[in-house]
């Protein structure tokens, strides 16, 4: 048996971590099925929801291999490379985070676009702490979405935030009692089902792109869905929906 449990449907894919002995933490096995669920999504998009089993998150790497990893290990990225590659997804990531996700598993969450909690979420990166750093992307995600004060005070203190804080910061962009956190987050998933998918895939491009790509990207951008015939349909079917008494 795998380190996840998968469910897929048309539009979407459902990824729980499943490591309860280990508090989910992320192994090099854990990181190796993620890679082949990307494989399928890059080629196949869908919309990915990322949650843990149990009421933990990720409770970080596995430390058990982590102390004895070496440079090349680190060289290689283990963790790294993986969350990349999920953030890099054509459609939407959304983390639904609660308990603990700490080191690789905040960072996980990191690489989200959307992330929600649970009432019993604590998050943070206490990497200082087991001599290393957050490497497998806080040092320069988390930065740009709570900002550079809140993200230095954290990376360096190894200070956890809870659910009302994480919001407070913009961490989150929601939180729900835990027992209704899945559900919540395939509602999110739903809305975006709805909307076309390559104007959801060019808006999570476009999103990504670095602020001297603009305006030229957006204008690039909508041309290109301008020329979409299913830009002509659900325009023309807004228009007739306003005709209805």
């Amino acid at each position: 048996m795998g380190d996840l449990r998968i469910a897929v449907t048309a539009d979407r894919v459902e990824v729980i971590l499943d490591r309860p002995e280990a508090r989910n933490a992320i192994s090099r096995g854990m990181a190796a099925e993620l890679h082949a669920v990307c494989a399928d999504l890059e080629t196949d998009p869908r919309i990915l929801i990322i949650a843990g089993s149990t009421d933990v998150f990720a409770s970080g790497a596995d430390i058990a291999e982590l102390r004895d990893r070496t440079a090349d290990d680190a060289l290689a990225g283990i963790n790294s490379r993986v969350f990349d590659r999920i953030a890099k997804l054509p459609m939407p990531v959304i983390a639904a985070i609660d308990g603990w996700a700490l080191g690789g598993g905040a960072e996980l969450a990191y690489a989200a676009d959307i992330r929600i909690a649970g009432e019993g979420l604590k998050i943070g990166n206490p990497e200082t702490g087991l001599g290393i750093i957050a490497a497998a992307g806080a040092t320069w995600r988390l930065p740009a979405i709570v900002g550079p004060a809140l993200a230095a005070e954290l990376l360096l203190t190894g200070r956890t935030l809870d659910a009302a804080e994480a919001l407070a910061a913009g961490l989150v962009s929601r939180v729900v009692p835990s027992p209704e956190l899945l559900a919540a987050a395939h509602e999110i998933a739903d809305r975006i089902a709805r909307n076309d998918p390559l104007a959801t895939r060019l808006t999570k491009a476009v999103l990504a792109a670095p602020r001297a790509a603009h305006p030229a990207i957006d204008d690039q951008t909508q041309a290109l869905l301008f020329s979409s015939p299913e830009k002509h349909r659900r325009m023309t079917e807004f228009l007739n929906r306003k005709k209805t008494p």
